[in-house]
């Protein structure tokens, strides 16, 4: 078809937006700084949603720039597959530090967090295999919860997003539900020989929903007990977001792998980084056994000068404390609009990792289908959020302002309301007598 015959026609297609909204200038965006966004249609957006969650610095941080530019210009492309090079042993050397080098002993690259969990799946398989266990190849997963898009942690994401539609197979999956001990417990009782992961995300990135201590606790003695790898895919939480460097600092337990990307490099480069424990590193080591995995993009020379950029930045901005102290405001704003606002139900969360539970006009929980309505009002009003459960999730920038927060709930609760108000507007058509007939065709001639 030639373009020219459609004018609505256009090349790029858009990720998770269905082809009838593709090409609209009010989500084509031209540029950011700090906590706002342009767009083409002119408009300047609060970024309530740090990217994809990704920009923990707000955007447009010239340190990591620099540093992205100048590896470019003094390294181009160098790659991982099957060679090394100067930045990336860099990078994982300070990535082991980050974590902890007492406990954590190697770094493999990726470029995204389905990938990376991915990686994990492989890595866990092959670990058991070198030990003897061979038959360990399921994976445990939480229901509700999101690890990538690609077909292997498509599998393990604990959300129904058409896994059966694109084939995704799942044979070697399971699913138990969060912050449920007995559930995960019977399991492993039945199938426990067989498990060689237990994948979690500290707050599941759907719904903002924390594991709670006890849980955590709970799946480490299990470890302990039945000998599987326990994964912290911290994609989400990493980096400041809940307010240790990773969320998994704060368990009474460290897991065997660290899972870590969107805040690695502030956004700028397609990464992803599987932080490794010695104990696991160590069966590779003393068998001399190579990984089956590589990647062209990972762990290239840009992204790795990245990487080093963003941990001295975070240092440099005293991020993690600055996130904290912002985080404890979010809260006191949170607890206020739950307690004085009738269309919000609840908060959920922890750190600067939020959702807003919003109830409809009769006090149900809004349904998900009235979601994304949600989130449109709320642009509409000034501010990019995150579609949540039964509402919103927001996740501003660590550096975020106290003025910027201020204008950010300002902004979400003026979306929620207009929202509202078209439900009520909408309720109120229903509920009218039908038109006279002589009336009709005005009324649709109007519309």
């Amino acid at each position: 078809m030639d373009r020219t015959e459609n004018a609505g026609y256009q090349a790029l297609w858009t990720s998770l937006v269905p082809p009838s909204q593709h090409g609209r200038d009010e989500l084509c965006a031209v540029g950011a700084d700090g906590m706002r966004i342009r767009f083409q249609d002119g408009r300047e957006l609060l970024d309530g949603d740090s990217g994809l969650w990704n920009a923990n610095l707000g955007h447009g941080n010239t340190a990591i720039a620099e540093a992205v530019a100048k590896a470019l210009h003094e390294a181009s492309y160098l790659s991982i597959f099957r060679y090394e090079h100067t930045y990336a042993r860099r990078a994982a050397e300070a990535l082991v530090d980050l974590a902890g080098a007492d406990h954590y002993g190697r770094v493999l690259f990726s470029t995204s967090g389905g990938s990376a969990n991915d990686l994990v799946m492989k890595t866990a398989r092959h670990y058991h295999a070198l030990r003897g266990d061979h038959a360990r190849k399921l994976v445990v997963g939480l229901r509700g919860s999101y690890h990538g898009l690609t077909y292997g942690s498509f599998s393990l994401t604990g959300e129904n997003l058409g896994q059966t539609l694109y084939g995704v197979d799942g044979r070697l999956v399971r699913h138990v539900h969060p912050n449920d001990p007995a559930e995960i417990r019977a399991l492993l009782e039945r199938h426990g020989e067989l498990v060689a992961a237990v994948v979690v995300e500290p707050v599941l990135g759907s719904g903002a929903v924390p594991l709670d201590d006890t849980y955590v606790d709970t799946l480490l003695a299990l470890r302990d007990e039945y000998g599987f790898l326990l994964v912290a895919d911290e994609v989400a939480t990493g980096f400041g977001r809940t307010g240790d460097m990773f969320a998994s600092q704060r368990w009474s337990g460290r897991p065997d792998l660290l899972v870590t990307s969107k805040g690695l490099t502030n956004g700028t480069c397609a990464a992803s980084a599987v932080i490794v424990a010695r104990s696991v590193a160590d069966a590779f080591e003393e068998a001399d056994a190579m990984l089956t995995h590589g990647e062209t993009q990972a762990g290239t020379p840009a992204t790795c000068a990245a990487i080093l950029a963003t941990i001295d930045e975070m240092r440099r901005l005293d991020a993690v404390a600055r996130g904290r102290r912002l985080a404890e405001r979010l809260e006191d704003e949170l607890t206020q609009l739950v307690s004085g606002h009738a269309l919000i139900g609840a908060t959920t969360g922890v750190g600067l990792f939020r959702s807003i539970r919003v109830v409809t006009a009769t006090g149900e929980p809004l349904p998900q289908t009235e979601v994304m309505g949600l989130v449109g009002r709320i642009r509409e009003a000034g501010a990019i959020v995150h579609p949540g459960v039964h509402g919103v999730q927001l996740l501003p920038a660590l550096t975020c302002g106290d003025e910027d927060l201020a204008e950010l709930l300002r902004r979400v609760v003026a979306g929620i309301e207009a929202h509202a108000a078209d439900l009520a507007g909408a309720a109120d058509d229903t509920a009218r007598p039908a038109p006279d007939t002589d009336d009709a065709p005005a009324l649709a001639g109007a519309r």
